[in-house]
């Protein structure tokens, strides 16, 4: 088919008959869905088996993720739901990640065979940056990245339960046939595409990113480039540098592409449902309760400004009235409670929670939470903050994988001003191994390596951060840690400690949107 005589399919879907809400769990994923048992069941196979195909076609294999480091989707009713939580009226689904709490916001998907609509489309994009952070640490260009997450991405999914990936990129069919090019010389070079796109509100790149890629995926003559760019760049090449080296010409790359485009098939990759191995899938229908919270919990979850904070807190407060016995109610109370500033009402929602059900994840992290804020005006920090770690020590014993309780129990060292011992030093490394896609929790552990002046570890860490697909406060520090690293010109550890901490760790919804 001609891709730019594709269609970008964005209509709106018509409403679902009335559903009770569900809890979908599966091995990567946990989905709450106000649906039926049959299409969010449905819905989270798709998901798993798209992660399967993923870990066949790159040869990755990440591990299991602990329950609560699954990535949770909230299945709302409409695009306009998902955008005033996005706060942008642009986006059509959004994922933010969160050591232990990474979400995802969609709009009510149509669960079908053949090629999913936009914002499934938004989510898969979203799901294959998370897979590819969580499976590898390449410092890999904008246009790599993106243009990876687009080829994954545009994928179709058969009755039986086979997946396609690698599909024609239709939804960026009219980006590429209407909007400005974006040179195969720009795409590898960031300087020179960011001196144009300055001029320019709207252009190719997330289209033509998709078209390189997929070119130079299926193309036999250029067979093995894509690898060897990657292994130029890891050899100190700049993108540039690595792209003419194996490229070639760029010019002539740009006249293939152009010519590419106006065919009529195109390649992709298909795998048969035998070859898409998922583990069991467990659905649960919600409690009255937790179904009356979940308004509440997804502002909560999105992030909450202490202003929202206080206005969704009435309505927590009314929930938790209602349904004083259920557990989940009380520990999303407890969560509410903390985003507004009561430590004291939190810790006795969160004690409530757990005295109903000694499995409340959540209600150990929101304890956690109010006692490590109070601790910090407290006279006996040390006191305060051994006491503060409790909730999260006892999390680590519920579920051992569990990045926070490993963050906090450093943090209590750290945050009252004791040195960390070994034992909280690894921990912290191994929170980061467990949530690589957490790109603060990468700067943290590598502010912490960079003053015991293991500057060649903590470059490790730095590398996710300062190549981000989504570069946000903290890229640029760690893009100069590492230049300073590289050079071999650190002569005052805690100087590069000082240039990291300079970033600010900001919590914005990862692309997800109509630019993915």
């Amino acid at each position: 088919m001609r891709i730019l005589a594709a269609l970008c399919a964005l209509a709106l879907l018509p409403s679902a008959a009335h559903a009770e809400w569900l809890e979908v769990s599966s091995a990567h994923f946990v989905v709450y869905a106000d649906d039926t048992e049959r299409d969010a069941r449905k819905f989270s196979e798709q998901l798993e088996r798209y992660h399967a195909a993923m870990e066949i076609v790159t040869g990755l294999e990440g591990q299991m993720p602990s329950p609560s480091n699954r990535v949770t989707v909230f299945v709302v009713k409409n695009p306009r739901q998902v955008q005033r939580l996005a706060g942008n009226r642009d986006v059509y689904g959004f994922y933010i990640p969160r050591a232990g709490g990474s979400v995802a916001f969609v709009p009510r998907v149509e669960v079908k065979s053949g090629q999913p609509d936009f914002s499934m489309i938004a989510l898969l994009h979203e799901y294959a940056h998370h897979f590819l952070l969580s499976s590898s640490r390449f410092p890999s260009p904008r246009w790599f990245g993106e243009g990876g997450a687009e080829f994954f991405a545009s994928a179709e999914f058969t009755t039986s339960g086979g997946v396609s990936v690698g599909m024609p990129a239709n939804h960026r069919g009219w980006e590429l046939a209407l909007a400005r090019n974006v040179k195969v010389a720009e795409l590898v070079d960031p300087e020179a595409y960011e001196k144009k796109s300055r001029r320019n509100s709207y252009d190719a790149f997330y289209g033509k990113s998709w078209l390189l890629y997929h070119y130079l995926t299926f193309t036999p003559d250029r067979s093995g480039q894509l690898r060897r760019y990657v292994q130029a760049m890891a050899r100190g090449k700049t993108s540039r540098e690595a792209a003419e080296e194996v490229f070639g010409d760029l010019d002539q790359l740009e006249r293939e592409l152009q010519r590419y485009l106006e065919q009529k098939t195109m390649l992709s990759l298909r795998f048969a449902p035998e070859q898409l191995t998922i583990q069991p899938i467990a659905v649960r229908q919600i409690s009255k309760g937790e179904e009356e919270m979940m308004p509440i919990r997804l502002r909560s979850r999105r992030g909450v400004s202490r202003e929202e904070a206080m206005e969704i807190l009435v309505d927590a407060r009314k929930v938790a009235a209602r349904y004083p016995a259920d557990a989940a109610v009380l520990a999303a109370l407890a969560e509410a409670e903390f985003d507004a500033g009561n430590d004291a009402e939190a810790i006795a929602a969160a004690d409530g929670a757990l005295a109903i059900d000694p499995g409340q994840v959540n209600a150990y992290v929101q304890k956690g939470f109010a006692l490590f804020r109070g601790a910090e005006e407290a006279e006996d920090r040390t006191t305060a903050y051994r006491k503060a770690v409790a909730p999260f020590l006892a999390l680590n014993k519920l579920e051992n994988d569990h990045p926070l309780p490993l963050i906090f129990y450093y943090r209590s060292f750290v945050d009252s001003g004791r040195q960390p011992p070994e034992t909280a030093v690894l921990g912290l490394q191994r929170a980061a191994e467990l949530a690589p896609f957490d790109l603060g929790l990468q700067m943290m552990v590598a502010r912490e390596l960079a003053s015991e002046g293991k500057f060649a570890e903590a470059r490790y860490h730095l590398i996710p951060v300062a190549y981000s697909p989504h570069p946000d406060g903290l890229s640029e520090p760690a893009r100069m840690a590492i230049e300073k690293i590289d050079s071999g010109s650190v002569e005052d550890r805690q100087e590069l400690v000082r240039l990291m901490s300079g970033a600010e760790i900001e919590e914005e919804p990862a692309d997800g949107g109509s630019e993915g």
